[in-house]
Formats: structure tokens, sequence, C-alpha cells
């Protein structure tokens, strides 16, 4: 048997026995979670699998309020209320209005570790492999079958491996290499499989940009993404796993950032992705730094250090949703939230209604928008008719304050 890719071995960790790609196989979970947008569906389906069911743990269970909120309706109010009297009755996590982005709040709160399976009924749940664990997005009936038993099953995937090397230029970040990798792989250039992310350049990467590439991995398609842990650090004692130098990928792309100039994805896929210089002058209406990608303290700090002291360009408005209330505090108390706030930026709760477009944010017809989440398809922040680039966030602040998509000076 040659050597395991990290998702294997994961696998083969919580089986108790070795397995392969392509096998199926039956686990126990480290944690589950829902939002606002999957979990009442989750309750129902659960609450017709026994009579008076329970929870199989639930201190690993959490639900959280980020989708739409606050209630921007009757409807949806009821919902949130379903939440919070299931999470009373269940005696689970429940993380209220404004606490932050789902994704953000499971490692900021440790509910996934290193190591870990963890299962979310949001398509973005690999964003936990910034962190080493093989994270999965479900649908919301196989989430209630998780919480009654503690275990889902899986086909084993391929992996694909992407090494990056070399060191990034000044305003460049790792949402040019996600984006970059999205553009080369495409939307399907992953499907069912493992992103497995090595190599020199992410050895002194933060938390935060391992994040953003762990994150991205659902525009190629893929079941999970997982970022080589060596370099990262924890506020907790933990022990890390690495693939084997044998393994066998399905694929394997070489990256380097050496010379790599800011991306950006024009509408509408993310996978159309262009060097910012091919685009320079495009006029822009909005700008939106958020979402489970882009909206974390260095994400912020970042476009402070552009705007401080200066203003967004007249007819041009910039939102921003930090990812979580922790976030915000923090940016409030290094002076980020003010330079943002002096510069003409609009703060929005903790959450992700502008990216979703359930509230927050949505465009006019015919608008461009410039932002730093995740996906740009016809209609994904609530307007068939706008027009989404995705960019990073020193981009989506460059683009605020000149009125158009411009060279960035971090």
């Amino acid at each position: 048997m040659s050597g395991q890719t990290l998702s294997e071995k994961i696998i083969s960790q919580h089986c108790g026995y070795a397995v392969q790609a392509g096998e199926l196989a039956i686990v126990p979970i480290d944690g589950a979670m829902a939002t606002d947008a999957t979990a009442p569906f989750a309750i129902r389906a659960f609450r017709q699998l026994a009579d008076a069911p329970r929870l199989w743990d639930a201190q690993k269970v959490s639900l959280i309020l980020d989708h739409a909120t606050p209630a921007p309706n009757e409807r949806v109010a009821n919902l949130h209320r379903l939440l919070r009297d299931f999470s009373a009755e269940q005696g689970c996590h429940f993380y209220d209005v404004g606490e932050g982005i789902c994704h953000q709040l499971m490692v900021e709160f440790a509910h996934v570790k290193p190591g870990d399976i963890f299962l979310g009924a949001d398509s973005h749940t690999p964003t936990y492999g910034a962190l080493g664990a093989f994270a999965v997005g479900v649908g919301s009936t196989d989430l209630a079958a998780a919480w009654l038993t503690g275990k889902t099953w899986l086909k084993v995937p391929t992996s694909v491996k992407v090494e990056i090397t070399g060191t990034l230029s000044r305003g460049v970040s790792a949402k040019d290499v996600a984006l970059q990798v999205v553009g080369r792989l495409g939307i399907a250039g992953a499907t069912y499989e493992t992103v497995e992310f090595c190599g020199s350049a992410l050895h002194d990467w933060t938390l935060a940009s391992r994040m953003v590439l762990a994150n991205m991995v659902a525009e190629m398609g893929a079941k999970a993404g997982l970022v080589d842990v060596t370099g990262l650090q924890l506020p907790y004692a933990w022990t890390p796993l690495h693939a084997d130098p044998s393994a066998q990928y399905r694929a394997t792309h070489s990256v380097d950032i050496s010379h790599l100039r800011p991306q950006i994805a024009r509408p509408h896929t993310p996978d159309d992705v262009a060097p910012i210089d091919e685009l320079l002058g495009t006029p822009i209406h909005m700008a939106f730094i958020g979402s489970c990608t882009n909206a974390r303290l260095e994400d912020l700090q970042v476009a402070a250090q552009i705007l401080r002291g200066k203003h967004i360009a007249p007819g041009v408005r910039l939102l921003i949703a930090p990812a979580s209330r922790r976030v915000f505090n923090a940016a409030l108390l290094d002076g980020t939230i003010a330079a943002l706030s002096e510069a003409g930026a609009t703060f929005l709760v903790s959450g992700c209604g502008p990216c979703v477009g359930s509230l927050g944010g949505i465009p006019g017809d015919h608008e461009t928008i410039i932002s730093s989440t995740n996906r740009n398809f016809r209609g994904r922040m609530g307007n068939p008719h706008a027009h989404i680039y995705l960019a990073s966030p020193a981009v989506v602040a460059t683009a605020a304050l000149a009125g158009e998509i411009a060279n960035v000076e971090a």
C-alpha cells in the first residue's frame, strides 16, 4: 500500500483501519454545525428520525444565526425562534444575531481542531481545512442523521496537490493566490476531491490567510480542502498530521507566487480570473468587505491602512461586515474601525447577508460591485442584473477610494 494523503490519513484514524481513495467508509464525527439557512430543515428531519430524539452529543453541535440577521421579516424571525428553542431543548451551542459567521465562530471557539472530521450544513465548511481538519458541507438530511448517530458515511476522495512556493509581493495576499488556483483548476476542477495545499510559501502564513485557501476549494467543486499545518500557531495543544511523502495524487499543480499580481474574478463565475492589470479603470458602484472568505481582523486592517486619512470616492458605497463580534471588537480597540468609518465605510452586522443576497447591501440593476467574497454567480448578492467582481480586501478598498479598479498601494 502506498503512502496516504492527508485526507486518507484523517479518515483512517477515525475508522480504525487504513482506507484509500474510492472506498466507502462510515466514520464518527467530531462536530457539526448548521445555520439559520439550513438548520430548520435539519431540525424537521431530525424529529422524524425517532420519538423525542436527542443529539448524540450536544456539546459537539452548534447552531448559528448568520445568513439573514437581524430577521428581515416575520417568516425569518420565526425560523430564528425555532433554532433558539431547539438549542435550549437540546443543550447545544447557540450563537445569536451578531456573534459572527458560522465558519469564523467554529474556529474562534475551537469547536473544530486539527485532525477532526467535521460536518457543516454549508458549502464553505471546508474552511476548517486551514487547521488540518477534514471538514465537509452536507445537506440538512445528512446532518440530521449525524446529529442522531454521531456518524456519517463518505466515499474517500481522491486528492489534488497544490504546491505553493515563493514570497508574496507587496499588495498581494492569500485571496489572490486562491483566485489564481480557482482560475487554474476551474469551478469543476476538483469535484468530490480534496485539494491539499502545501509548499514553503505557506509556512509563515497566518491562520486567517490559510482559511482563505481552504474556503475557496468550494469554488473548485471540492469535497474538502486541507492546508499543510507546518508553521501554524494555535492557542492549544495539538498534534500535527501530514501527508506521507509517497502519497498518490490524482493531479499535482505548482504555483510560484513570487511574481503574482493581484487577481480578480470577472462576472459571473469565480474561475474567470484575470490579473488586475487587465481590468484597471473599471468603474464600480459598491465595494464590499465581508464573508467567510475575507472579513477577519487582518483583512480589515489592510483596508484601513489604504483608507486611513482619506475618503471613498463620490458615488461609491463601501460596506463592511466583520467576520465576528470578536473581530469587530478587536478592530475597535486598535483604531481600525474608526479609520474605516472616517473614510466613509458603513458597517453591517457580522454575518452572511450581503454575500448571499438575503439582506443588507443588495445592489441595483446594472450596478458593478467589487467584493471580497467567494462567489459572483449571477444573482449571488441578490440581484441577477448586477455585476460582481471578486478580489482581495486590498483591491476592494483601493477601488472604493478610486471609484474604479485601480492598482493597490498598500
